[in-house]
């Protein structure tokens, strides 16, 4: 079997159908379907037990977040190649086909694949903007001249939903942050040690179509979002970091920790921000990384205010 597609799923009985039918679409079918039922409280299991497609297997547990719902389909997988979808997310039809095709032709000392995405409900293509950043499609390795910036939006640009991986490498690597039932940037703990040992392959034209008006994180935020496991507990990471990536690790680690911290300080925790920009400000020229500069306003009660003032403006013109 070449491919096992694994769907984590949580309270998404509204979406669930959408996303199985986006599978079920595939013009690629050497392939199984886990869903991992992850404690969920609607009908979303019973939708999957009722999908009636002889590929299916539905596994329950009880609520562990989607690190540990995705690595218990790993644990399950038989597919020699990984693939994750969300339940309120979908695939277009060529994208198994595309992203096998493109794997075996890069080798097997590729490690995955990632594809673009466009953003629903609008439709909007997101590849303009990861060419303008930088990105190039091919097979990409990081290297200690590897620009930060560049690291930083190779990292922002794979998702579980857009990535097909070797089942060898990621279970390698240990899959899936998955402690304190992490909600957030779950995926990203496993694909910078991906990044940073692996060669990774790019496509940039859309495969996938994330649904971010479902996606209880993506919208409507009234606060921070955690703080980056990866960033909380970088020990594990930069264990994994081979040794002449170590400088362009810390270079990356500290641009998204400004960057967090510009996050945090906007919605008013700037103590969180400065104790933040205080870990990972150690490097000789630092203020030279993305981020830094505003990170420096949003670690003061100042950045807090001026964060506080911003959203009422916005409130005004939404109003």
């Amino acid at each position: 079997m070449r491919v096992s597609v694994i769907i984590p799923l949580y309270n998404k009985a509204p979406f669930v159908r959408r996303a199985l039918d986006s599978i079920a679409a595939q013009t690629f079918d050497d392939f199984e379907l886990i869903v991992v039922d992850d404690g969920s409280e609607d009908e979303g299991a019973r939708i999957v037990e009722e999908y009636g497609d002889a590929r299916l297997r539905l596994v329950k547990q009880r609520n562990a977040g989607p690190g540990a719902a995705r690595n218990r389909g790993i644990a399950e997988a038989r597919g020699e190649l990984l693939a994750f979808l969300d339940a309120d997310d979908e695939w277009m039809p060529s994208y198994l086909a595309e992203s096998v095709r493109l794997l075996d032709a890069c080798g097997p000392d590729v490690a995955c694949v990632t594809s673009g995405y466009v953003r629903m409900p609008s439709g909007d293509s997101t590849e303009r903007k990861w060419r303008a950043r930088g990105l190039t499609e091919g097979i990409q390795r990081l290297t200690d001249e590897t620009p930060t910036s560049l690291a930083v939006f190779m990292l922002a640009y794979m998702s579980p939903c857009s990535t097909v991986s070797r089942t060898e490498v990621v279970r390698r690597w240990g899959g899936f942050y998955e402690r304190e039932r992490c909600l957030y940037a779950e995926d990203a703990f496993l694909w910078l040690k991906l990044l940073l040992n692996e060669r990774a392959a790019f496509r940039l034209a859309p495969l996938v179509r994330f649904h971010t008006d479902a996606s209880s994180l993506s919208n409507n935020l009234s606060g921070a979002r955690p703080v980056e496991p990866f960033l909380l507990h970088p020990e594990e990471i930069e264990a994994a970091c081979p040794p002449h990536l170590r400088p362009l690790l810390k270079r990356l680690l500290a641009a998204r920790a400004f960057k967090t911290a510009c996050v945090l300080g906007y919605w008013g925790d700037w103590r969180a921000a400065d104790s933040l920009v205080r870990r990972y400000n150690t490097l000789k020229g630092g203020w030279r990384l993305p981020y830094y500069v505003p990170s420096v306003v949003c670690r003061t009660p100042f950045g807090a205010a001026l964060g506080r003032t911003w959203r009422a403006l916005i409130s005004r013109r939404i109003s």
